[in-house]
């Protein structure tokens, strides 16, 4: 299945109990693919297409670390039960990190294909891998070689760990789900009625998955069918349980998420951000708080129970960093650039690279940064000239290869006014 196409679907939904969102944090440059919250609900993990992770504080509402490493799409994240964190991407690789470093501890290889959903034991010391090459993967936090789990035909698209720890669920896109008896054996599998994108499972094990048809089903421990609820129009795209089991969060591509009370096995309200396709949700241990991450690259915190969007304005720093150029003309170009890309190198890094000194520099040669195989082969070397180009005609077109938003400003004015902003607000 190709997400990236998918991204552009948007639908218009009349419901009840719609709440727009206002409030949002911003740093990454591409839809957030991946949320996780950390034990003690101080902490947020998301991942982006953009290649980047990035590590926010809920209470300062700011962004602590930018993680960098996959040459790809970050799909799935989570937090170890001591505070580390797991980012896993369309490069088929897994990255372990201490929260301040700046390289990963530790290296996982192994899948042929995109990883897209990860999962950690009850007890802390695994990790499951659900990959597009059809297999699962089963990994030892204290190293060795993973335990393969093969058996799905097409891509896998979720996985979870049952909660008393000795069995794992995963889905995929053949339709089955299979129930993994850790001990060894072979799984039960349920052969569901759509392609299944999601799973997860509730404190008293019943286990829930969305498929494409926009059905939240749900199958006993027993692995036995147990009803389902019809949670919108569009594939579910990712699922949330809360920590108490009450609610479950369905997101959709069609830009809502709906909120399912799991033992009415209705939809008590369903949430509306900006009509873009919601592709992760999580919540915080408060049953009632919940992240949900958008095609937009916006992550929105919403109270579940009332479905209030709650906070305040977030921007991923503490202030406007463009409020010192206030009816600046090449300013307000660049706001649009402002979520993925700093002017100083003294401010918190985003997904993007810092402009800072920008002007003079070869294309991909900033240290410290990961840039494609296919940007470092280039010979550009940023001017006002080939700035204005690469917005006159596209990143696509005059940089293959970047993982930049596509974007083009058609008046030769505005170019020219963001040209010459950035020659006057990235000097050194």
């Amino acid at each position: 299945m190709n997400w990236t196409l998918s991204l552009c679907a948007v639908f218009a939904l009349s419901v009840l109990n719609v709440a727009p969102a206002q409030t949002q944090l911003r740093g990454h440059g591409g839809p957030v693919r991946g949320l996780a919250v950390s034990p003690d609900g101080k902490s947020a993990l998301s991942g982006s297409f953009d290649t980047a992770a990035i590590r926010w504080s809920l209470a300062t509402e700011t962004a602590q670390q930018v993680l960098r490493f996959h040459s790809d799409a970050v799909n799935a994240v989570a937090f170890l039960r001591d505070g580390r964190m797991v980012t896993a991407g369309a490069d088929a690789r897994i990255a372990v990190w201490t929260a301040g470093r700046q390289q990963p501890d530790r290296i996982f290889e192994g899948h042929h294909g995109p990883i897209v959903a990860l999962a950690v034991s009850p007890d802390g010391a695994r990790l499951a891998s659900a990959s597009w090459d059809h297999t699962v993967r089963l990994w030892s936090l204290a190293g060795g070689a993973p335990r393969v789990l093969e058996g799905h035909t097409q891509n896998v698209n979720g996985v979870a760990f049952a909660p008393e720890g000795k069995s794992l669920v995963s889905v995929g896109y053949d339709r089955k789900l299979r129930v993994w008896p850790l001990a060894g054996g072979a799984p039960a599998t349920i052969t569901l009625p759509s392609p299944l994108n999601a799973v997860a499972i509730a404190p008293d094990g019943e286990i829930a998955t969305g498929g494409a048809d926009g059905r939240l089903r749900f199958v006993t421990r027993e692995s036995k069918e147990a009803g389902e609820v019809q949670a919108g129009s569009t594939p579910v795209t990712a699922l949330a349980i809360s920590p108490d089991g009450t609610l479950i969060a369905a997101a959709e591509i069609g830009g809502t998420v709906a909120v399912v009370n799991r033992k009415a096995r209705i939809v008590a309200r369903t949430l509306v951000g900006s009509g873009s396709p919601v592709w992760s949700v999580a919540f915080l241990p408060d049953n009632t708080t919940l992240l949900t991450g958008s095609a937009d690259g916006i992550i929105r915190r919403w109270n579940a129970r009332t479905g209030d969007p709650i906070g305040s304005s977030l921007k991923g720093t503490a202030a406007d960093p463009l409020a010192a150029y206030a009816g600046d003309r090449g300013a307000e170009v660049f706001r649009a650039c402002v979520a993925c890309h700093t002017l100083s190198e003294k401010e918190v890094q985003r997904a993007g690279p810092t402009l800072a000194g920008l002007y003079g520099r070869r294309i991909a040669s900033l240290p410290d940064y990961h840039f494609s195989d296919a940007l470092k082969r280039m010979n550009i070397i940023w001017t006002p000239e080939t700035v204005s180009k690469l917005f006159e005609i596209g990143p696509n077109a005059y940089t293959p290869g970047t993982k930049m938003p596509e974007q083009r400003i058609g008046s030769p004015e505005d170019r020219k006014a963001l040209t010459d902003f950035l020659a006057r607000a990235t000097a050194k």
